[in-house]
């Protein structure tokens, strides 16, 4: 049975990537992640998200995935033993040492190869399971023929590979524009995503001979580095023949309406299928121009020359949090008027209602939820945990 494997930045992602249909989740702690910009999880709340999930009869990952320095391993020789305490089901690790040091003092981790490991091969991927690894996740840049020949070499490993979300310019994430430009470092979880600016070129010297050059791709600007997103939802029968067990979701900064999105959409063409609706859902949260990359094989189209992202066809107007009686009780994330016709997203489907009467927390009627992140009662049938959002 594949899995479907998302992200999560907090605890509130976390438990919307479950209830939308995440098989497991990927998270990161608050050291050590190549995501350290994003919320992330104190050791309590590492603790509580692997009891969620276990409860669930889900899984949970933890990200260990930066590339140390000498200074880093004390404490992470402290974290992997909280790790092991607490029962995480597998750490993503990239750096040698580091799965050196965890095999020492956590022996009963599971442990996974990151992507930014960049493992290209079969000879790479029967390597690190002679060192006891039990998956590897590959590097974006591999073709499903590439793939294939990999499992077929090494057949008695798990493969994982992302199916949805952000590419990046350079090889598997091993980027030191971040670095360069504004001194934070992409290896160490601080990438500021240098590659989605937009860019001008500049003369040198000053007056006359100085100044700004005329580059112009489009009315909007020139994006020369920014990436198309990954979808390789039409395509997962493909993926599951070549030998992948894991679709991975990339998204840990994406937010909790774009997670409950997407990992709908892939539960649908997981369980019944691409179709119409699967390709209509990922366009409803924000994204990039789509591409499947490299897994068709060689593509020189895969970047986004427009504009950073576009938006979606849909906003995201809350999520119901609570219920009382015929009233769910939505947490406003946009503005919202008792005449908007609004979607209900519920896993496995979407249904429409017109809002109507809306009540304040101490019970008085309004026609606008204008109070951002306020409470408001709204008459629906609408569950806990479903997401409200407003075609554009």
């Amino acid at each position: 049975m594949v899995e479907l494997l998302a992200p999560a930045g907090n605890f509130t992602k976390l438990k919307t990537a479950f209830y939308f249909g995440a098989d497991a989740c990927y998270l990161g702690g608050k050291l050590f992640s190549l995501r350290s910009l994003s919320d992330n999880f104190t050791e309590e709340e590492l603790d509580s998200a692997t009891k969620l999930a276990h409860s669930l009869g889900k899984k949970v990952y933890v990200t260990v995935n930066i590339f140390a320095k000498n200074a880093d391993f004390g404490a992470l020789s402290a974290f992997a033993e909280t790790l092991e305490r607490i029962g995480v089901d597998a750490v993503l690790v990239s750096d040698p040492g580091v799965i050196y040091l965890f095999k020492k003092v956590a022996p009963k981790l599971t442990i996974h190869l990151s992507t930014q490991a960049n493992t290209t091969n079969a000879m790479a991927v029967r390597f690190w399971k002679e060192q006891g690894l039990s998956r590897v996740v590959l590097a974006r840049e591999l073709s499903l023929n590439e793939i294939r020949e990999i499992h077929e070499q090494v057949p008695d490993i798990e493969l994982e590979a992302f199916v949805h979300g952000a590419m990046c310019i350079s090889y598997s994430g091993r980027c030191l524009l971040s670095d360069y430009l504004d001194g934070r470092a992409s290896n160490r979880g601080a990438c500021v995503q240098a590659c989605r600016w937009k860019y001008d070129i500049r003369k040198s010297g000053v007056g006359e001979d100085g100044g700004y050059l005329g580059v112009e791709e489009t009315d909007r600007g020139t994006f020369f580095m920014n990436s198309k997103d990954l979808n390789m939802a039409k395509f997962l029968k493909e993926m599951q023949d070549a030998g992948v067990v894991s679709f991975k979701i990339e998204g840990r900064m994406k937010s909790e309406y774009y997670l409950a999105t997407v990992v709908n959409a892939y539960r649908r063409a997981i369980d019944g299928g691409y179709s119409n609706l699967v390709e209509e859902e990922l366009l409803a949260a924000a994204h990039r121009d789509y591409t499947t990359a490299y897994m068709l094989g060689e593509n020189k189209k895969t970047v986004n020359y427009s504009d950073s992202q576009s938006k979606g066809t849909c906003e995201f107007i809350g999520t119901v949090v609570g219920r009382e009686g015929d009233y769910a009780l939505v947490e406003m994330r946009n503005r919202f008027y008792s005449t908007d016709t609004l979607e209900i997203l519920t896993p496995g489907t979407m249904r429409s209602f017109t809002v109507g009467t809306m009540l304040l927390p101490d019970g008085t009627e309004t026609d606008d939820a204008k109070l951002v992140q306020g409470i408001y009662r709204v008459k629906t049938d609408a569950s806990v945990g479903d997401v409200l959002r407003r075609r554009k």
